[in-house]
């Protein structure tokens, strides 16, 4: 981090109720210089088609007049171009796609946000955060569920999150911490650039752009004030019971002890959603019964199996350990498994007519990237069915090579001994 800004995030840190009123200089040459080096230059271009590469060609000058456009308030973003990434229920969300000079704009503006507003950020907020991850996420939630009385789990689902970030809220809460108006202009400019589609510009009335270098900060702020703050000191001091809260990024799930409280939170929860701009989506968030004592009281009322919740990919379910205590386990979830094979027969069919060498060698590297992220405690049976899956379309699509069949089942089993896949492993520990 630039020391500038270490020392911001020092002081923000010391002095809670700090408002900071003069950051905004500390967009210059320096930081932007520091920005840029750090932009991947293999990103897809904006409306104006101006690459990494292109931009560096002059980069001395172009730091130069973006610095001056900035000091005299003359700079405006211009519009992003808009394209749909289809999701796994077949719909498709939008991903806005930014101009290169933009970009560096919204990476120094990200990195004061990040300075200001990083140190008042609860430690159970873990997307999108230095030195937090995915499995940090799980690793607190399964401690919630094992370790403390939990009985039941609302598992809820923020409808289009992204796209429905109130313009005015986000302006008040970062205007709670910060009151430097060139910060402020940057970041209204930046929400009101508007969206290039089909050659015709479309105003973004709402929303904070996914694709935006900022957004995944801004996304934060909007929930620490809305969920993380109201939870920690206006919701779980006045439980009976342990009650208790992950989020990671617009994803959370809220651990409670007694059902009443668990319902009464539920309600309360969709009033202040509605309050801020967002709305739960009714036939994701659910609210069940979870945790050591869910088996037992579901037989006893004839229910049947305790029921499950899906959290960062994984579906969480009600088990046992070997000596018949309660234990949380987690398998792959089923729309994230079949996406990822449904996307890896595909490149395997693309790249059927490589060398069968290289096939394999960047099967491996997406197999690698697969296990290290799913590769967690009690999911090795998902991994070793994924792999199964991986080898069977790799056989399906060497036959389709040519007319005539490549390989038998004993040709092929040869092969993956000459190029060896990459075996299933567990990476990360739940309990680490």
């Amino acid at each position: 981090m630039d020391t500038r800004l270490a020392r911001i995030s020092q002081l923000s840190c010391e002095n809670p109720n700090m408002v900071f009123t003069s950051i905004g200089h500390m967009i210059d040459k320096r930081l932007l210089r520091q920005c840029h080096a750090k932009m991947d230059g293999n990103k897809a271009v904006g409306i104006d088609g101006i690459t990494k590469e292109d931009y560096e060609k002059d980069l001395e000058e172009n730091l130069e007049s973006l610095v001056e456009r900035l000091k005299k308030k003359s700079y405006k973003p211009k519009p992003a171009r808009r394209v749909e990434i289809l999701k796994e229920n077949g719909k498709t969300r939008p991903l806005s796609i930014y101009c290169y000079e933009d970009k560096l704009v919204q990476e120094a503006l990200k990195e004061i946000l990040e300075a200001v507003f990083e140190p008042h950020f609860y430690d159970f907020m873990m997307g999108f955060r230095p030195g937090r991850s995915c499995h940090m996420a799980l690793r607190k939630l399964n401690v919630m569920l094992e370790k403390n009385k939990t009985d039941y789990v609302l598992d809820a689902d923020i409808s289009g999150f992204f796209n429905h970030l109130n313009h005015e809220w986000i302006m008040k809460f970062i205007g709670a911490r910060i009151q430097d108006p060139n910060i402020l202009r940057l970041v209204r400019r930046m929400l009101k650039a508007g969206i290039m589609e089909d050659y015709q510009l479309e105003p973004t009335e709402e929303g904070a752009g996914q694709g935006s270098v900022c957004s995944p900060v801004i996304a934060n702020i909007y929930m620490y004030y809305v969920l993380a703050w109201w939870f920690e000191e206006k919701v779980k001091p006045f439980m009976r019971g342990y009650c208790d809260i992950v989020i990671y990024a617009d994803d959370f799930v809220v651990c409670f002890q007694y059902e009443a409280e668990a319902r009464a939170f539920y309600e309360r929860l969709k009033h202040r959603m509605e309050h801020f701009g967002l709305s739960l989506e009714e036939e994701k968030s659910r609210l069940i019964e979870f945790g050591r004592f869910a088996k037992r009281d579901r037989q006893r009322r004839g229910e049947g199996k305790p029921e499950t919740f899906t959290f960062l990919g994984f579906t969480h379910y009600c088990s046992e350990s070997r000596n018949g205590r309660f234990r949380v386990k987690r398998k792959t979830a089923r729309k994230k498994f079949s996406k990822k094979c449904k996307e890896i027969n595909r490149r395997i069919r693309d790249m059927r007519i490589w060398p069968v060498k290289d096939i394999i060698a960047k099967l491996n590297q997406i197999l690698v990237g697969y296990y290290h992220y799913y590769g967690i405690t009690d999911n090795s049976k998902s991994l070793g069915n994924f792999q199964y899956r991986v080898e069977k379309s790799l056989f399906y699509w060497l036959n389709r090579r040519s007319q005539r069949r490549s390989y038998t089942w004993e040709e092929f089993g040869g092969l993956m001994k000459q190029f060896p896949l990459e075996k299933p492993r567990i990476y990360v520990s739940i309990y680490g």
